[in-house]
């Protein structure tokens, strides 16, 4: 298609050749009879015919098809060929069939025909002009014109052609001719003489204009009638759906009235600036917008009518029509930018100097605060360029001095209610921003013109003006204003009043929930005088927020808790401060899911003097709600699950909360120098024996739901807050520290070595803790999840090398330090990157088991680049010469392999990716070769798959424990008869494609093991395997079962003990699912 285009691209300008194309066609030459003066050459037939032919392609070859024909029918001496090619096009739209080819060609035939006006003689074209208008003045109006945009632009780019060519070509001596100056002369323009010379030249100019436009050449100048069909078409095409069409329209209306009398030019722009009437459309208004700058652009649009055009001017700056959950009028505000850009490059500074002071407070606007970055780009550079040119711009430097108010009517009248939530928000931030400038205006006019707003029937109006009031008040605080004792009441008045109306609750109560939130917030941190039945009237309204699903909402509500508390229940010594810790301790065994949420994440914002007399029950409670209570009374006493009492958000915010009380009471006692008494160590030895073991229990939440793995957000939060508990151990326990040698002196001892954990200088935090750290977040640094390996890995090197606080006793630093060294911008979460490091880990033997537990889930994992670059790693390490060899190396991975067997029995979610990863490495011969380890590596295998895959329906575990049990069958003699008999079981296995599998692995086994079965039996049970059909009738399959079992020896006694189902119920963990019940599904929605 490429190669066609630029072939009829070189075509078009072949066919320009100043000498007759006859002379180079060597057809005529090879013909000895040559031809007719009146006949066209053969060349220039065949190519009339073949772009014809293009004219109804698709792509983009009609184009260049129409541009060919152009060129060639409009040399001289064509135009007989040019009558022809216009009599076939008149054929051929009076004729149209409406089909896919019929429809390209059509688009062809008419973009052929704009072309060829566009470059045609005028003198030959106007005998054409009534023949071509008669068919697309009725084309235009057609249907198929109506489905098709493209069709209609080519239209009415045409039609503009057509107008064109019926006027004759010459400049309207009415038209404003600008004057152009530096930019040095703009700057300038206080020197009284340049002023006075330029308005002297302006006068003239106008009066030369003036002159002009009362020309007799004007006014006798005849204008066919044709011309007001094309214009009234062309302002038809400004209303059009689409934006090519307007755009079209709006140039041929700049076009065609460059070459119209001063008097019809005027005519044209009344007709233009009907489209902005009120009852017509956002096209229409974009249309006129454009036609507008167009004829700004070619100096077409008088001074003397700019008093007529700002008005409208401004009105599409501001253009935005609320259509159900959106806006439109981003496109008119656009175009709007670009008429006030037009007018900064065609008029002189004195023509546009009362237009200036119209349009600039308004340009100002659009370009800071309207939504759309396109709209705010336009009215930036429309503005730029008229401060670079204008020059006596008002206020064009110093934006914030001379426009604050007009941004102030902007914001409160047009973006404090707007549709977008999030552009209110930025209102309200903005007009907080502008406080500094005049705090009296703000203090007098603006809050007293919000207040009324915050109890609108309008949700958007009312939210906005919440949010506007709290951060104007908070501003005015910040720069240290004082309101009036009747605003203050007024304001202090507003969520009372809220409540007191329900404007809170039903539709939209969730967006004005957080906007309460926000204003308490505000009012708490400028210290509002408040009565006190206000107050508790607040913080009601906090603790509804609270409770509340939406996890938004919450974060609001403890933000304004925060301060709330601080500002007047703490600095007041209010009495009601007394029973809120008590409150938030009760809701955590609250039967409402949110209410654990909420109360869990207020407890963490709680100040000091709250805590201090219940902090020990704070704790405990705290480390309570981190863990899955349920399921651990589930497994022992076979309670009933419910899924409502499991719910993630609820532990992250535990953890959380956890962590921030813990920083509150050492903070507080650390600043009071109370540390050093018995209370206060009594505290740090809680934070180790409980708050560090329910951080470390929190690393084990791997919960699932149908949003996934929702127990990743709670490891998440454990992670961070091990980091911060660490700090807080490692703070206290170096304050008795003399000298930091000791420390190092501890450090550089191995984890075997006799560490005296008594010392005082480290009694908080000792070897002990400091391992299982690194192991729990070492573990979630080789794990499936990108960001949590990202997040552990970042938190283990800010352990190593914090700056204030060192962390003692963690083993193998050294080598740990290399593994993770001090740098930044290290891509933690590409796994080609974290992989190959961490996984050095697995050579210590206090860290491998950890690692190599979170390591083969990426392995044995599902996500295809996660397992190549897990095993690369896995493989690269196992191969890489260190001090202890590969046999050794490979022993100490198999004992540690059958921990993890042994430790997640019957756990699915560790036990199928283990049994892939084994599968995997036996594939590799990895394992078989460890001499005398290989038979006990294999004898703990075939025990837990024994049990793990007996009852089981997952068919990736299924198939991952018959290909083990093949390779043992394959390779180790003294159990391979016992992994033989248990492969058998599974010929007759309830799922056909498990018996297929099996009998594919028995067939391979027989083929590798000839010990399994005589050496004369071997071909009969091959033949017995191959024959049979183990995906069809079940009985056929255990028939064939028992036969093998006769040929291999085997007793028959064993199959029935294999297997015999037990009687007591042997329970599997479920996965959690805490969206299971329909009430958990209707509070997560809101409602």
């Amino acid at each position: 298609m490429e190669t066609k285009c630029v072939m009829l691209l070189w075509l078009s300008i072949l066919v320009l050749v100043p000498f007759d194309i006859s002379s180079v066609d060597t057809s005529i030459v090879n013909n000895s009879c040559g031809i007719d003066e009146n006949e066209l050459a053969p060349l220039a037939l065949r190519i009339i015919g073949f772009s014809k032919d293009y004219l109804s392609n698709a792509g983009p070859m009609r184009t260049m098809a129409g541009l060919v024909l152009s060129k060639l029918l409009t040399r001289p001496y064509m135009t007989k060929a040019l009558f022809s090619f216009i009599e076939w096009i008149h054929e051929f739209l009076s004729s149209t069939v409406d089909d896919v080819v019929s429809h390209f060609q059509l688009i062809g035939a008419v973009e052929a025909l704009a072309a060829i006006f566009k470059a045609g003689s005028r003198k030959v074209l106007l005998d054409v002009v009534p023949t071509i208008w008669n068919v697309v003045s009725v084309l235009i109006k057609s249907g198929t014109a109506g489905r098709s945009p493209l069709l209609r632009k080519h239209l009415v780019k045409l039609t503009q052609r057509i107008g064109l060519t019926c006027l004759p070509h010459r400049s309207p001596t009415w038209r404003h001719v600008g004057k152009t100056s530096s930019l040095g002369e703009n700057i300038s323009l206080n020197a009284s003489y340049k002023n006075d010379q330029l308005n002297h030249g302006m006068i003239l100019d106008s009066s030369k204009l003036e002159e002009n436009s009362n020309c007799p050449q004007d006014e006798d100048m005849d204008v066919p009638e044709i011309i007001e069909e094309i214009i009234e078409l062309l302002i038809s095409g400004l209303r059009d759906t689409d934006t090519v069409v307007r755009w079209s329209a709006a140039k041929g209306v700049g076009r065609v009235t460059s070459r119209l009398t001063s008097a019809l030019s005027e005519e044209v722009l009344s007709s233009v600036l009907e489209l902005f009437r009120p009852g017509e459309g956002d096209g229409s208004w974009h249309g006129g917008c454009l036609a507008l700058a167009e004829l700004a652009r070619r100096w077409l649009l008088l001074p003397t009518s700019l008093p007529r055009v700002v008005p409208v001017v401004v009105k599409a700056l501001h253009y935005d029509v609320r259509r159900g959950p959106h806006s439109v009028g981003s496109h008119v505000r656009d175009a709007a930018a670009y008429v006030c850009w037009a007018f900064g490059r065609a008029y002189y500074h004195t023509d546009m100097r009362n237009v200036l002071e119209q349009l600039a407070p308004h340009l100002l606007s659009v370009a800071c605060y309207d939504r759309e970055v396109n709209c705010r780009r336009a009215a930036a550079a429309a503005f730029q360029e008229n401060v670079g040119r204008q020059g006596n711009y008002p206020h064009g430097i110093d934006i914030n001095e001379g426009y604050l108010h007009p941004f102030v009517d902007e914001l409160l009248h047009n973006k404090i209610c707007h549709w977008d939530k999030g552009l209110r928000e930025l209102a309200a931030e903005a007009l907080a921003a502008l406080v500094r400038y005049d705090f009296a205006y703000f203090a007098e006019f603006v809050l007293e013109k919000l207040i009324p707003f915050t109890l609108s029937s309008d949700l958007c109006t009312r939210h906005g003006a919440t949010l506007a009031v709290g951060e104007v008040v908070l501003a005015l605080h910040q720069c240290g204003y004082d309101l009036p004792s009747d605003k203050q009441k007024k304001i202090s008045g507003i969520i009372p009043a809220i409540e007191k109306a329900r404007l809170s609750r039903g539709k939209g109560g969730e967006i004005m929930r957080a906007a309460v939130s926000r204003f308490i917030e505000c009012i708490s941190l400028s210290q509002l005088p408040l009565p006190e039945k206000i107050k508790r009237s607040l913080i009601d309204a906090l603790d509804e927020n609270l409770r509340h699903p939406s996890s938004q909402i919450q974060t609001a509500a403890v933000k304004a808790l925060k301060h709330f508390v601080q500002a007047y229940l703490i600095a007041t010594d209010n009495k009601a401060a007394t029973g809120i810790t008590l409150k938030y301790l009760l809701l955590l065994n609250d039967s409402n899911v949110a209410a654990r949420r909420g109360s869990a994440m207020a407890l963490g914002v709680l100040p000091y003097e709250l805590l201090a007399s219940q902090w020990r029950d704070v704790i405990l409670k705290l480390c309570s709600s981190c863990a899955i209570e349920v399921q651990v009374l589930m497994y022992i006493f076979y309670v009933p699950d419910n899924p409502e009492d499991r719910d993630a958000e609820a532990r992250v915010n535990a953890v959380k909360g956890l962590v921030s009380v813990c920083e509150t009471l050492t903070q507080a006692r650390e600043n009071s120098d109370i540390h050093s008494g018995e209370d206060g160590m009594s505290l740090f030895h809680l934070i180790k024996n409980e708050v560090m073991i329910s951080l470390f229990n929190a690393l084990d939440d791997y919960s699932i739901d149908n949003r996934g793995d929702v127990g990743s957000w709670v490891r998440e939060a454990a992670i961070e807050g091990l980091e911060r508990c660490t700090y807080i151990l490692c703070k206290r326990g170096s304050m008795s520290s003399t000298r930091e040698s000791d420390m190092s002196e501890y450090v550089s001892k191995q984890p075997n070595s006799n560490v005296n954990g008594e010392n005082q200088m480290c009694s908080f935090f000792d070897i002990n803790i400091a391992t299982n750290l690194v192991r729990g977040i070492a573990k979630q640094a080789v794990e499936k999840m990108d960001k949590l390996r990202e997040v552990a890995a970042k938190v283990l090197q800010r352990i190593l090398y914090h700056k204030e606080i060192f962390i003692p006793f963690i083993p193998h630093r050294e080598k740990i330090e290399e593994i993770v060294p001090n740098e930044t911008d290290l891509k933690w979460g590409v796994p080609t990157f974290s992989y190959p490091r961490f996984v050095q880990l697995l050579q210590f033997s206090c860290y491998s088991r950890p690692v190599l537990s979170g390591l083969v889930i990426s392995i044995g994992g599902l996500q295809e680049s996660l397992r190549k670059a897990s095993l690369s790693a896995f493989l690269e390490y196992l191969q890489v010469n260190e001090d202890i060899n590969k046999e050794s190396k490979l022993c100490r991975l198999s004992t540690d392999i059958l921990w993890i067997l042994q430790e997640y029995n019957r756990c699915d979610r560790v036990i199928i990716p283990t049994l892939k990863t084994i599968e995997i490495l036996f594939r590799k011969r990895i394992f078989l070769d460890m001499e005398a380890h290989t038979l006990v590596f294999c004898a703990g295998v075939l025990d837990s798959l024994a049990v793990e895959l007996k009852g089981s329906k997952d068919f990736s575990k299924l198939y991952a424990g018959i290909a083990i049990l093949g390779y043992i069958c394959s390779n180790s003699d003294p159990i391979s008869s016992h992994a033989f008999s248990h492969l058998l079981t599974f010929l007759s296995h309830r799922y056909p494609k498990i018996c297929k599998a099996a009998a594919e692995q028995v067939y391979l086994v027989l083929l590798q093991n000839g010990s399994l079965v005589s050496e004369e039996k071997t071909d009969k049970a091959l033949e017995i395997i191959s024959e049979t059909c183990w995906d069809g009738d079940m009985e056929t399959a255990k028939l064939t079962k028992l036969e093998l079992y006769e040929i291999a020896g085997l007793d028959i006694g064993q199959l029935k003990t294999s297997e015999k189902v037990p009687k007591k119920d042997d329970k599997k963990s479920a996965a959690p699912d805490e969206n299971e019940s329909y009430s958990s599904l209707v509070e997560s929605t809101g409602f």
